[in-house]
């Protein structure tokens, strides 16, 4: 009996200890990744602030075998494209736009949002933008989510970069 109460203490008092140490981590974690374009501010924001032009660059959109779903207006504030991929479900929708940035929000069931948003910045070089994109991703408190947050940044900065580096592809001049 005493080796179960000594057990029982243990583990109640590592709960309590990898939850107090959690608190310390930031529960918004901000992955951001920019890339210079040699392109016209007004096409760069055109391409970025309608969602039926992410299918000309955007890795995730450019699959063959994905089926896309977009709203009736692809270029207004609430438009929205859905599709699923590995059995979940996903919506990207325009929260926010206006020269130089769009803001656009991920969605998908049993997942935090994530708050993305595309910033056009110009460079003292004539004609080349940068084009920033910045991805939140709010954290409930939960010590398990607290610490998968450590992660988040190496896991999902390599697909904006990917993602990035094909809108310049696409827009640059050959």
């Amino acid at each position: 009996m005493k080796l179960i109460k000594g057990a029982i203490f243990v583990f109640v008092g590592l709960f309590i200890m990898v939850t107090l140490i959690s608190l310390l981590i930031p529960s918004r974690i901000v992955t951001a990744r920019a890339v210079t374009v040699q392109a016209d501010s007004i096409k760069l924001f055109n391409e970025i602030s309608d969602l039926k032009n992410w299918k000309n660059w955007h890795p995730v959109f450019k699959a063959d075998s994905m089926a896309l779903n977009f709203s009736t207006t692809t270029n207004q504030i609430n438009s929205t494209a859905e599709w699923t991929q590995k059995g979940k479900t996903y919506k990207l929708i325009i929260v926010e736009k206006k020269y130089p940035f769009v803001k656009v929000n991920l969605q998908s069931k049993g997942e935090n949002d994530i708050e993305n948003m595309l910033t056009l910045m110009p460079v003292q070089e004539q004609g080349n933008m940068q084009v920033q994109w910045q991805a939140i991703v709010h954290l409930k408190w939960y010590p398990w989510e607290k610490f998968s947050g450590i992660f988040i940044e190496k896991m999902a900065g390599q697909g904006y970069q990917d993602a990035l580096q094909a809108l310049k592809k696409y827009v640059e001049p050959q």
